[in-house]
């Protein structure tokens, strides 16, 4: 039918994961000083969102065989898509946490293009935004920075041009963005990361992985078979069945120098001393319920797209993972942090990113349920998805209203029950959890956890 653009796979895959327990959701919430003026959000998320980017007013259709596609949406409703809540000021924080995880267990409306954003009222401090985006229009660090393009700087005079751009703050025009050239799959992604390495973007942009993640062919097929015998991770509270109720956890922004000066002085990255402090939590949390404390796996997700172009028009998913092993086991925090960096290392020379971006772009051309099976195998490797996604460098407005903070989270897919994220914006980051209720039922705990590790790390780092 006229109209219709077959879905590229590896988005398809994340369309054919979703079950009702583990929803395929990118979810953000972005939270500002006093009250956002929601017809000046909505004329904003018309121009910069659904006129720029067509896959948000575009809606899921089955084509021929059954594969997805596609297709406008014929009665698109912006009202559909930007809607309001209203907490009650009594409830706190804790309230809005709650609101934020009763949302994770909603899926999208299929018939329509599949996103949501509700404007929160009545939240202590001033308005939130609730974002939520399915992941098979793209991936989180392309939606973080469509989300981005939507803000503007507080003080346009003092960032330059090209900074701004880079950092996704509402400067990106439609006749600046530039189509990927249409290359076989395992090409693009080689050609993305090599790009992204040559230029430094990834390597600037600290905290975010990066690395040389392109090898010969052999060395990748070495990389896949090494994936393929991985042991699933050991029994914990942190894996088991999944149920529909999500719960989520957010902290106060976390000084970045903070962190700095502590990968200064006891040795490694931002990166490296954020993923310890999530190793050190994880660790007290297992303490607590007197459960092995045996290293386990995270999957972290690495961006194999150029952070130095605009985000195509098209967007999909451009990225791969990797399966970092936390080193749990180790009481001391300094040699934690030294184990860290040291598997870090290994992984940024790994070509394990390519070889699973290529894995999930050939899982979206198989079945649904061989999809799911081979998910299944794949997830249980791992009993969590650590991200680490950088935001603008200064602050920035959205509909005129000041952006005090931001936390985000990208779906748990192989019946992974948590997600631990990690977000930098103007000098700050935050650390958000979103787990199953029936995993870890106490977000909450996890992040104060993480704020009592970063804090033991300062103690060595004065």
């Amino acid at each position: 039918m006229a109209g219709r653009e077959r879905m590229a796979s590896m988005d398809a895959a994340w369309l054919q994961m979703e079950e009702p327990a583990n929803l395929m959701m990118i979810t953000a919430v972005l939270w500002f000083d006093g009250a956002v003026d929601l017809e000046r959000l909505r004329a904003v998320v018309r121009e910069r969102l659904v006129e720029r980017y067509p896959r948000f007013r575009q809606r899921v259709v089955p084509g021929p065989l059954g594969a997805p596609h596609w297709e406008d949406a014929p009665d698109f409703e912006l009202e559909e898509h930007l809607s309001t809540l209203r907490v009650p000021e009594s409830a706190g924080r804790a309230g809005l946490e709650a609101l934020v995880g009763d949302w994770l267990g909603v899926p999208l409306e299929r018939s329509r293009p599949l996103w949501h954003f509700h404007l929160v009222r009545g939240a202590p401090g001033g308005d939130v935004l609730l974002a939520r985006l399915h992941h098979c229009i793209a991936d989180g660090i392309a939606l973080a920075r469509v989300l981005l393009s939507l803000t503007e700087p507080v003080d346009a005079a003092a960032v330059p041009e090209a900074e701004a751009r880079d950092e996704g703050s509402g400067v990106e025009t439609p006749s600046e963005v530039e189509r990927q050239p249409q290359a076989p799959g395992w090409m693009r992604f080689a050609r993305g990361a090599r790009s992204a390495l040559r230029k430094g973007a990834e390597l600037v942009r600290e905290p975010i992985l990066a690395g040389d993640l392109v090898r010969e062919g052999a060395k990748g097929a070495a990389a896949l078979g090494k994936l393929l015998v991985l042991p699933p991770d050991p029994r914990s509270p942190l894996r088991g069945p999944l149920g529909p109720r999500k719960v989520a956890a957010w902290s106060e922004p976390i000084e970045l120098e903070r962190v700095k000066a502590v990968g200064r002085t006891l040795g490694g990255t931002v990166n490296d001393v954020l993923l310890t402090a999530v190793t050190g939590a994880l660790r007290r949390y297992l303490a607590t319920r007197d459960a092995p404390l045996e290293d386990v796996h995270a999957l972290v997700p690495v961006n194999l797209r150029p952070m130095d172009v605009p985000v195509p028009r098209e967007l999909g998913n451009r990225f791969g993972v990797v399966f970092l092993r936390l080193p749990i086991h180790l009481a001391e925090p300094r040699r934690r942090l030294r184990e860290v960096a040291k598997r870090m290392e290994h992984l940024k020379r790994s070509p394990e990113a390519v070889v699973t971006s290529g894995v999930l772009e050939l899982l979206g051309r198989t079945p649904a349920a061989l999809e799911r099976a081979v998910v299944d195998v794949m997830g249980a490797k791992a009993s969590l998805v650590a991200t680490n996604v950088p935001g603008p460098r200064q602050p920035v407005s959205l509909a005129g209203s000041r952006l005090k903070g931001l936390t985000f989270w990208v779906p748990q897919a192989g019946h992974v029950g948590l997600g631990v994220s990690l977000f930098s914006y103007s000098g700050q980051v935050t650390v958000g959890v979103a787990s199953d209720a029936s995993r870890v039922p106490d977000p909450g705990a996890l992040v104060a956890a993480f704020q009592e590790e970063l804090d033991a790390l300062a103690t060595l780092a004065p």
